[in-house]
């Protein structure tokens, strides 16, 4: 394997999911409300969908998304992902890739990148070769075309890459075009991707924060 390919939010972070509830409890909305608004409401997922493609800036979908939820628009993002931090074994497992001569590439559905970075805010944004996020792009996974667009940026082929989603929607189209795909469940991912790469993380490299399990 000469490429991997690594999502951000619960694979590089930590859920997303852990740091929205305890912000819906501090803000006092109902635990599930962050989640029901981004997935269920249907102005809420449109607004989204404009978010992770690009067509509408940060601040703007604060605006939207805090005017449904009836919560102050200032830097929302930033402050329900106030709790998200990058994955200590997936760090490791990035630098072990990298000294190994293997290309390791983002894949992320974004969130804007302003007023609030979350690959900045977390300090994972320079481990990369290559950083293919779906704002820039126009296109969102799972469409096909932007695993094809990250293979170009990488200069390689599928069967020579590894790809690494906490979601199985994200997986399918990767392995159409023969990536080997691994479904990111908890802390012990970053283990079963080492050893199908063959890199070693040493001792002291695999711990993971206190709580971390696999979440939306």
């Amino acid at each position: 394997m000469r490429g991997l390919i690594l999502d951000f939010a619960g694979v590089m972070s930590t859920p997303i999911g852990q740091s929205s509830r305890a912000w819906c409890a501090r803000e006092g909305l109902p635990v599930d409300a962050w989640r029901s608004t981004l997935e269920d409401d249907p102005v809420g997922r449109a607004l989204y969908v404009e978010l992770e493609l690009g067509r509408m800036s940060q601040q703007e979908w604060n605006r939207g998304t805090a005017a449904i939820l009836g919560v102050d628009p200032e830097n929302l993002m930033g402050r329900v992902h106030s709790e998200v931090r990058a994955v200590p074994s997936m760090v490791a497992l990035v630098h072990a890739a990298r000294r190994a001569g293997i290309v390791v590439a983002l894949l992320s559905n974004s969130y804007g990148l302003a007023p609030y970075n979350p690959y900045v805010e977390t300090g994972v944004w320079d481990l990369f070769d290559i950083r293919v996020i779906s704002g820039e792009e126009g296109i969102a996974k799972p469409a096909p075309e932007i695993y094809r667009r990250t293979l170009d940026h990488m200069g390689l082929h599928g069967s020579s890459c590894v790809f690494v989603d906490d979601h199985h929607t994200n997986l399918a189209p990767a392995e159409a075009l023969g990536i080997a795909t691994v479904h990111a469940t908890g802390p012990d991912t970053a283990k079963r991707v080492a050893q199908l790469l063959g890199l070693d993380l040493g001792p002291g490299n695999v711990d993971e924060p206190e709580g971390i399990t696999a979440d939306a």
